[in-house]
């Protein structure tokens, strides 16, 4: 593969190309000045406006959420797993029907495996524009989002409805739901009452690994942070590894799925046979499978990077035994 090849394959910080309507929340105050992002895969965005970087099938999803100070991402759960790393800014993550079961505050770097089956939602609390980076499990992501009741109600209000095929139509632009199309039902008082409402003592120590636990204990080997065997026990279709300066290897290896790297910190040099490339803070490359690659830091200083590989399971419900 050649450089110019590969470079298809690689989307940059810089070209990220966000979406302002890709959800039912899109003009509801509060959560009307965030920005969706699809880096691989189809995601699952609700907006025809969504721009896919990548659509090779990967196993799983990769996506973006960039949203100003104070502004929150509505409570929502998917079908298979969703964990997200802190890229940027200061960030509280919540659950529950009402988004008060329990809370987290995520700094830079930091990982949350979220438990599938549970509402949640997210904020920016920092000071400045701030970037999730997210991992969906499945090709398809699990067919799209759930939304708390409140939430599709709330959006009503605010000229949004999202139908039963997953579509969103905007009433402020003479939308409507076309014919035999019904809105999307809210879920039974009887559906809602089956969703668990962990604790924040239950989740943190099986859900949340922090960035400076990963870079000490990636001094020798890379940390499994996700997988059957990863300090965050499950198997929801994908691992994610974490890599440090001193866990790098120049030895090339190769999976039988395709690799995505993530770069955290630090400026990362991928090597194959046939060409290389260098990934700054925020780039996403997705490495071929069965091609032989190396991947080292290219400057000095702090680095770190998340990597995820498919694992051939089912794309499911989280996982721990």
């Amino acid at each position: 593969m050649t450089p110019v090849e590969m470079e298809s394959r690689i989307v940059r910080y810089g070209d990220l190309q966000p979406c302002k309507t890709a959800f039912i929340d899109a003009h509801t105050p509060g959560s009307d000045q965030k920005e969706n992002f699809t880096i691989i895969g189809g995601g699952v965005s609700e907006s025809p406006d969504q721009h896919v970087h990548i659509s090779i099938p990967h196993g799983f999803n990769i996506g973006a959420a960039g949203q100003p100070p104070r502004v929150t991402n509505s409570l929502h759960d998917h079908h298979t797993a969703e964990a997200f790393f802190v890229l940027s800014g200061k960030w509280r993550f919540f659950w529950g029907r009402w988004g008060d079961a329990g809370e987290i505050t995520l700094a830079e770097g930091d990982i949350f495996n979220i438990p599938t089956g549970i509402f949640r939602g997210f904020e920016n609390i920092g000071t400045d524009y701030g970037m999730i980076m997210a991992i969906l499990g499945g090709d398809d992501a699990g067919g799209g989002v759930m939304w708390a009741p409140q939430v599709i109600e709330n959006a009503a209000d605010h000229g949004l409805i999202l139908g039963e095929n997953g579509k969103l139509y905007d009433t402020k632009r003479q939308q409507k739901l076309p014919e035999g199309v019904a809105p999307m039902p809210l879920m039974s008082d009887e559906e809602l009452a089956k969703r668990p409402e962990p604790t924040t003592a239950e989740v943190l120590p099986n859900h949340i690994a922090r960035y400076w636990d990963l870079m000490a204990l990636a001094d020798k080997s890379p940390a499994k942070v996700i997988g059957e065997n990863g300090l965050l026990r499950d198997k929801p279709g994908f691992e994610v590894d974490f890599i440090t300066r001193a866990s790098a290897s120049e030895a090339k290896t190769a999976a039988k799925y395709p690799t995505v790297l993530m770069p955290m910190r630090g400026y990362w040099r991928v090597i194959w046979d046939g060409g290389t490339a260098t990934l700054a803070p925020g780039d996403t490359m997705s490495v071929p499978e069965n091609l032989a690659h190396s991947v080292v830091p290219s400057m000095t200083g702090e680095a770190s990077l998340y990597r995820i590989v498919a694992t051939g399971d089912p794309a499911g419900l989280t996982w721990q035994g």
